[in-house]
């Protein structure tokens, strides 16, 4: 056999033992044939996928939004202790009080702190004095207020009643009745602010503009050209609907006293207007200065420190650079504060006026000149701005005032049909 033969004999050779030497690897590996030709695992890899099938499993079971479904004893109260406890705290009620003076008001509040309407609560009072019991109060109107006046000023316990459905205090709260009014913000007094979705706004909102009948022929309906340090505005509210403050200011406006709401005639209400934000934001997006009018049917000082604190909470957002005003003139009549004599409807407008700047801002009073000569006693209101509202080309009036209401047919580019304007001596 020649050299060149022999080495293709070796080369074969090694060849076929190097196949052998694989077959006989892969014929000892993990896995091995059945007969009917299937694969079958080793026990240890079998162990293995089954640990990853649980892992893998367990991981599915976190990431199934919907996995409690599949729980038939997941809605099971007395198995499921998270259930019962989120559904207590779903029900789950507390008490908010005020006293403004020998009065008070309780507010039966959900877990959001809204409050709870549509049920009869009941609230049991007693006095701190010996534990007296004063009787149980009844939610009439189902508006989740109670009101308690004429109480002895002190301290007592308020007491919520058990209620189906509810989860009430266990403990009873304990208040202060205060003797004499302080003239200052009540601090829960969002609770008592509504929406005109929430009233029947055409029955509430009710005003009167008594300077309407006194008016003549002569009243100004432009907006006059004010000399000196005096300044031409407008005041508006919801009945000028949307405004284009753009060219309100183009027009020549210089102020703008806005509603911030208003009292119901007929429930008494605190109604927040509901063109209130979008005003103040525009007129402060157009650089007019502002200021804010409330109108008023308080029947006591109690509730015109109500509606000063309800303005101050409205105004927080905002700049003023006006005063904030209480309007106070009639309802047709019927309003709940039309029949007010001029020493009460005087109180009121003080009351408004002094928890106002107590809460830092000018406070002042806007009336037609017949109000202000018969319905007031404008002595006792010299320390605040007086609005006047009288429509000829010169007031009659004889006392001081600060603003003039010259018109309440004015035209003003931007705005859509008749307008209040106005003049501010500075």
């Amino acid at each position: 056999m020649d050299s060149r033969l022999r080495k293709r004999v070796i080369m074969a050779s090694v060849a076929i033992i190097l196949l052998i030497f694989i077959l006989v690897f892969y014929s000892n590996a993990d896995h091995k044939r059945h007969k009917d030709g299937t694969l079958q695992q080793t026990t240890q890899d079998v162990t293995e996928e089954t640990k990853q099938t649980d892992v893998n499993q367990e991981n599915d079971a976190e990431n199934d939004l919907s996995a409690f479904l599949k729980d038939n004893t997941f809605f099971d109260e007395e198995i499921n202790p998270v259930l019962e406890a989120a559904k207590n705290q779903a029900n789950r009620l507390s008490l908010a009080t005020t006293s403004v003076e020998k009065d008070l008001r309780i507010q039966v509040l959900d877990k959001d702190g809204v409050p709870v309407t549509g049920e009869s609560f009941y609230v049991r009072l007693d006095s701190d004095d010996d534990n007296k019991k004063l009787g149980d109060y009844k939610d009439l109107d189902q508006d989740g207020i109670i009101y308690i006046g004429e109480l002895d000023s002190g301290e007592y316990y308020v007491e919520l009643l058990p209620i189906e459905g509810y989860k009430v205090p266990v403990n009873e709260t304990r208040v202060k009745v205060k003797d004499k009014v302080e003239y200052l913000a009540i601090e829960d007094i969002s609770l008592l602010i509504k929406t005109e979705d929430e009233v029947d706004a055409e029955a509430e909102d009710s005003s009167v503009q008594d300077a309407l009948e006194d008016a003549d022929r002569t009243e100004l309906k432009k907006l006059q050209a004010a000399g000196g340090r005096s300044k031409v505005g407008i005041d508006v509210s919801k009945w000028q609907g949307e405004i284009d403050w753009d060219k309100v200011k183009n027009a020549g406006v210089e102020f703008a006293i806005i509603r911030a709401g208003y009292r119901g005639s007929v429930t008494g209400s605190i109604v927040v207007d509901p063109y209130f934000h979008a005003n103040m934001k525009g007129a402060a997006s157009a650089g007019i200065p502002v200021g804010v009018y409330f109108f008023t049917q308080a029947v006591n000082e109690v509730e015109a420190v109500e509606e000063a604190s309800a303005v101050l909470k409205l105004v927080q957002p905002y700049q003023l650079d006006y005063s904030i005003y209480i309007d106070t003139e009639g309802a047709g009549g019927n309003g709940r504060a039309d029949g007010l004599d001029v020493a009460t409807r005087t109180l009121v407008c003080e009351a408004f006026c002094r928890t106002v700047e107590n809460g830092g801002y000018d406070a002042g009073v806007y009336a037609s000149r017949n109000w202000l000569n018969n319905n007031l006693e404008t002595a006792r209101l010299d320390n605040y701005d007086i609005w006047l509202a009288e429509y000829r080309s010169v007031p009659l009036y004889q006392g001081y005032y600060q603003m003039w209401q010259h018109t309440s047919k004015g035209k003003i580019d931007g705005i859509e049909g008749n307008v209040d304007l106005n003049i501010a001596y500075e």
